[in-house]
């Protein structure tokens, strides 16, 4: 601790250079966390998937809807506990750009099998006795300035005949984990079928079912699919965890050219901050020589020299990490992906950091250490 003066006065020397450094530093780390928060904002639908839930959506696609009259017979099978219907609405608020998940659910059954979404008691209440109420999550709210008792009118896409449908906020979930999704909203099955074209009437869009067991979730989805195997609408079933990292791998393109892209830019941040070390070090070459010639030890040069990197590594990785986890709280996305950056990924994130203030330091210093003192003296 005594030598922090000459440390600090040592990156003072030159202000716009160390600025500089910390800066690119900051960059790269902020690069690090924006590009984690990308990684598990595209897993985290598989990470929290319940294990115990499976997804039963027609063979084709999704976009395939099931009959209704699937539901006792899913209750039917062995091993199921449970089971519920949702169908895709799409509507649009305002502008196509505010895209955000808006499912048609049957208000009791649902609440039963996303149970780690919380809503108050009173707010539920008010969703039921409303056939034009809507639960939303507590992130989408923010994102509009919604609150309970706000008049929210959406525009129908095609398929549902177009024309603008009125919903009024009667609750607001929240989820019980960090990743949970707070951007959902939830409509009435009975609203939704009482105004949707006649065709609509007996289907929707797919089956979340919960087992007895999750050991047997994949000899459940088996019988699932079995028990309408040949039928008019076959079915496929997956886990939860299976049915979301499909929805990955859709856009794993997207993902691998972002990853690729701001890999390349970090590692070329962080050669340039180990070449700034090199020249700060061959700066003070005679200066290093001065402190062994009075009596300084080549290990503690060595010390000094890293001590100095990794005070820029951790100013640097501090800032950009810190701005990174602020951005991260924004909705940058417009709601397609859940920007989302763990405390484990920002503990990684400052290990990195501090791994890479020791490995852009460490020739540099290893040099300096290295330094005689009479050819370093002779060359000042």
């Amino acid at each position: 601790m005594k030598f922090l003066p000459l440390l600090f006065a040592n990156l003072r020397r030159r202000k716009i250079r160390t600025i500089l450094t910390i800066g690119s530093f900051g960059v790269a780390m902020f690069l690090f966390g924006i590009l984690g928060s990308i990684h598990y904002g595209f897993r985290q639908g598989i990470d929290i998937a319940g294990a115990d839930r499976l997804v039963v959506i027609g063979r084709t696609s999704i976009m395939q809807p099931l009959p209704i009259t699937y539901l006792p017979r899913l209750m039917r099978v062995p091993g199921v506990r449970d089971a519920a219907h949702a169908t895709w609405f799409g509507g649009v608020y305002q502008d196509a750009r505010n895209f955000f998940p808006q499912f048609v659910i049957v208000p009791e059954d649902w609440r039963r099998m996303y149970p780690e979404y919380v809503v108050d008691p009173a707010q539920w209440s008010g969703f039921l006795g409303d056939r034009q109420g809507c639960v939303i999550g507590a992130k989408l709210a923010q994102r509009f300035g919604w609150a309970v008792g706000s008049r929210i009118p959406l525009k129908a896409p095609g398929y549902l005949g177009g024309g603008s449908w009125d919903f009024n906020v009667r609750a607001i979930y929240r989820g019980t984990r960090q990743g949970d999704d707070e951007t959902q909203f939830w409509l009435r099955h009975d609203y939704f079928y009482e105004k949707a074209p006649q065709y609509w009437q007996g289907i929707v869009g797919w089956y979340v079912v919960r087992v007895a067991n999750a050991d047997q979730a994949l000899s459940v989805a088996r019988a699932i699919d079995a028990e309408f195997g040949n039928s008019a609408s076959e079915t496929r079933t997956q886990t939860e965890s299976a049915f979301a990292a499909g929805f990955v791998q859709q856009m794993g393109n997207i993902q691998f050219l972002l990853l690729a892209i701001g890999g390349v830019v970090f590692f070329t941040l962080l050669l340039v901050t180990g070449n700034t070390m090199a020249i700060a070090v061959r700066e003070r070459t005679g200066e290093l020589a001065v402190l062994k010639a009075i009596g300084f030890s080549d290990r503690f040069v060595l010390g000094l020299v890293l001590a100095e990197s990794l005070l820029i590594a951790a100013i640097g990785g501090a800032l950009g990490l810190w701005l990174a986890h602020g951005v991260t709280q924004q909705d940058i996305t417009s709601g397609l992906i859940l920007l989302y950056l763990p405390p484990i990924a920002l503990v990684g994130g400052a290990a990195f950091a501090v791994g890479t203030g020791v490995l852009a330091g460490l020739l540099p210093a290893i040099g300096a250490m290295r330094l005689n003192v009479a050819s370093a003296l002779r060359r000042v």
